[in-house]
């Protein structure tokens, strides 16, 4: 049997008694190089205070880095009956050295006993519940999919980084290029369960420490992004990590790049009327309101709650929506007036049907527009607006945003979406 130990950065120094007691025993130790050099010192203590017989023979010590390397000694100590243990960091079976060993041994030769994960420990450390978290593991990897991760916004997000392609700053660097960095609390914590452990808060613009140590990973913990000063905000363009978000469902908004071409193919005039149909955070209309600031907004979003959030955010640009409404569209179309220029940005399945109510009720020289992700939805929609006299244009954007890659950069896919817009005469 190989006795698969997890340790913590403390190393020897913090296994509990069972698994002391299976170190001493063993005639074969397996472990990281950064904890075999504690080995050697270790035995010795432990026949001095003698908890093993003074002369015995320590193990066969072999560093277990390389794992290819090691299955042959394991082989034979198993075919012999002879003790082993091999030492691992946290817990062998979440990103550790267990699904390498269950490739070559059987379930009933290995028994894992793991220790607390850096995952637990960062959590614990900060004092906050980690079951709504979600994690990504950079080690040896492209950070493609960090950049899809922060999309989503998470609540939480560990990153286990690898300090061989930027560590800690690859993950900074990524999280400006998502716009995001307003939106999250960056804390690095190094050596965890170790007596000199440091977990720490990064200022965005805070230089990494200087002894930053090689074992550490960063939490990405979502807060709300502090009150802008409206008047040092871009004219339009507004950064993502602006906008207050749905606890319950964050990364559910129309991304900067395409927000600043539907507000393009708005064609927005000094004043009027827009409809905003699934307005969900307003960050299409409120900006709007930033470009023509005698508008008239009258935004509607079926989701509860959705109200108070969305003049929260106007609150935070510094403009006021004539009206924002909790309802499901077409049904509250009777309490809004003829609109000028419409957004139809949600409706799901019932779209359709929001369309064909709303267009009797676009004013003459209105403009429809809606970002669609399906051919399907396309083609079922352009037709109703073509029956309805409007000129139709069609387009499909595609945006990417520099992401780190190694000492360089690379371009990071966006979702595509396709426009379908529509001008009354």
């Amino acid at each position: 049997m190989l006795e698969v130990i997890g340790t913590d950065a403390a190393g020897v120094a913090g296994l509990a008694p069972s698994s002391l007691a299976l170190l001493r025993r063993a005639r074969l130790v397996l472990a990281p190089a950064r904890l075999l050099a504690d080995l050697a010192p270790w035995w010795q203590q432990e026949q001095a205070a003698g908890r093993i017989p003074a002369g015995a023979e320590g193990p066969e010590l072999l560093a277990s880095d390389r794992p290819e390397l090691i299955h042959g000694p394991l082989e034979q100590a198993l075919a012999a009956g002879r003790p082993a243990v091999l030492l691992a960091s946290g817990d062998p079976l979440w990103f550790g050295i267990g699904r390498l060993l269950l490739q070559h041994f059987s379930p009933d030769q290995l028994r894992f006993q793991p220790a607390p994960s850096s995952l637990q420990l960062a959590f614990a450390r900060l004092g906050r519940p980690w079951q709504d978290a979600s994690w990504i593991s950079l080690h040896g990897r492209d950070p493609q999919p960090l950049a899809a991760a922060l999309q989503k916004r998470p609540a939480a997000l560990a990153v286990l980084t690898d300090p061989g392609r930027g560590g800690a700053e690859e993950v900074r660097r990524m999280l400006r290029a998502s716009g995001l960095e307003a939106a999250y609390a960056v804390w690095l914590c190094e050596r965890l369960g170790h007596p000199q452990e440091r977990v720490q808060r990064l200022a965005p613009t805070a230089p990494l420490p200087a002894d930053l140590d090689p074992l550490h990973l960063v939490l990405l913990i979502a807060e709300p992004p502090p009150p802008p000063d409206p008047a040092t905000l871009p004219l339009f363009g507004l950064p993502d990590g602006i906008f207050l978000q749905h606890a319950d469902r964050p990364g559910l908004m129309t991304k900067r790049e395409v927000r600043i071409q539907l507000l393009a193919d708005l064609n927005l005039p000094a004043a009027g009327l827009l409809w905003d149909i699934g307005a969900g955070v307003g960050s299409i209309g409120l900006e709007a309101l930033r470009l023509r600031p005698q508008l008239q907004l009258w935004a509607v979003e079926a989701r509860g709650g959705s109200a108070a959030l969305i003049r929260a955010n106007a609150e935070r640009l510094g403009v006021q929506p004539q009206t924002v409404l909790e309802g499901r569209a077409p049904a509250v179309f009777s309490q809004l007036p003829d609109p000028d220029r419409v957004l139809l940005g949600g409706g799901g399945s019932d779209r359709a049907a929001i369309l064909q109510a709303l267009l009797p009720r676009l004013r003459p020289g209105g403009v429809v527009v809606i970002p669609l992700a399906t051919l399907e939805a396309l083609a079922e929609l352009r037709p109703l607006l073509e029956r309805a006299g409007l000129a139709v244009t069609v387009a499909q954007h595609q945006s990417w945003r520099g992401a780190p890659l190694a000492a360089g950069t690379r371009l990071a896919p966006l979702n595509p979406v396709l426009v379908l817009r529509g001008e009354r005469p």
